[in-house]
């Protein structure tokens, strides 16, 4: 990838670190990496990542050249539901993580795209190509990858405004007493448990709109709408609200009377608007086969 240089002028008070990973899709520690190596300037002057960024400051931020690809294409079979020159829709499955990291070398949706696709973004560099927002190993469901950096940047920028719609169905355990509602709360890394999130004081804000869609004896099959996207986000408001997703182990019972390989929780919905075409895209996917099986047994 060749280097690329962005510019922004602030319209509203906020950490460059927070704002560069909102527009880029970066994340945060990627943007401290790049700023403590000198590739941005706030008003012609080299800044670091925790500076506040003011109204009408002038925002340059360089992507450098990345000189050695340590993804390699894997022909692993992917669900491509659309494509055209700009992005990708893809359908990933339970149990296929999206890029690299914490151990994960190969066998990634990533390592798939480089396989199966012409082109990826960009912006997130060698180990995340495309990802303009992730879903979980083991959460299934639709997600949109960016071709270019053009349609990176639209397509990030959307989800940042809440104007990309991303919604989720999951099977919670118990059964929920409101029909609707909106959850508003501040997610950070757990401090017992750093591989974890939850509610706390010192997370960024995190909401998620609900709705119930049908009752059980003993669960509730609900739908999530995201309006912002923290890690593990569902997930963490689901326990949150007192009724964890059924299958997840993490953040839910450690003694599951379901025999599950994860949670019932699934990216059912997603629409955006175009980058290029500016029209409205709307992609939605049917519930996997184990999901609805257990559903069934419900019934």
């Amino acid at each position: 990838m060749q280097s690329k240089t962005y510019n922004f002028n602030l319209s509203a008070t906020c950490r460059a670190d927070v704002y560069l990973s909102e527009q880029l899709g970066l994340t945060r520690s990627h943007v401290k990496k790049l700023c403590d190596q000198g590739y941005l300037t706030v008003n012609g002057k080299a800044s670091k990542s925790n500076k506040t960024l003011k109204f009408g400051d002038e925002v340059t931020i360089t992507l450098p050249e990345n000189k050695n690809l340590d993804v390699e294409p894997e022909n692993i079979p992917i669900n491509i539901v659309y494509q055209d020159q700009d992005l990708a829709i893809i359908d990933k499955p339970q149990g296929m993580t999206v890029h690299a990291g914490n151990g994960t070398n190969g066998s990634t949706l990533v390592n798939a795209l480089l396989y199966h696709l012409d082109n990826l973004s960009g912006i997130n560099g060698v180990i995340r190509p495309g990802i303009v927002h992730r879903i979980d190993k083991n959460t299934s469901g639709l997600l949109v990858v960016a071709k270019n950096d053009v349609a990176h940047v639209s397509l990030a920028k959307q989800i940042e405004s809440k104007t990309c719609r991303r919604v989720y169905v999951a099977l919670l355990e118990g059964v929920l007493k409101e029909d609707s509602g909106t959850i508003r709360t501040f997610i950070g890394r757990n401090p017992k448990d750093r591989t974890k999130m939850a509610v706390v004081s010192f997370g960024r804000e995190a909401i998620t709109e609900f709705k119930v869609l049908k009752r059980f004896s003993s669960n509730t099959l609900c739908e999530f709408s995201l309006k912002t996207g923290r890690t593990h986000q569902i997930r963490v408001h689901a326990k949150h609200l007192g009724h964890p997703v059924v299958g997840d182990k993490e953040y839910g019972y450690k003694n599951q009377k379901f025999n599950l390989n994860g949670q019932l929780l699934h990216a059912k919905r997603l629409e955006f608007i175009h980058p290029t075409t500016g029209q409205l895209m709307t992609f939605e996917s049917e519930l996997p086969e184990y999901f609805e099986k257990i559903l069934k047994s419900l019934r």
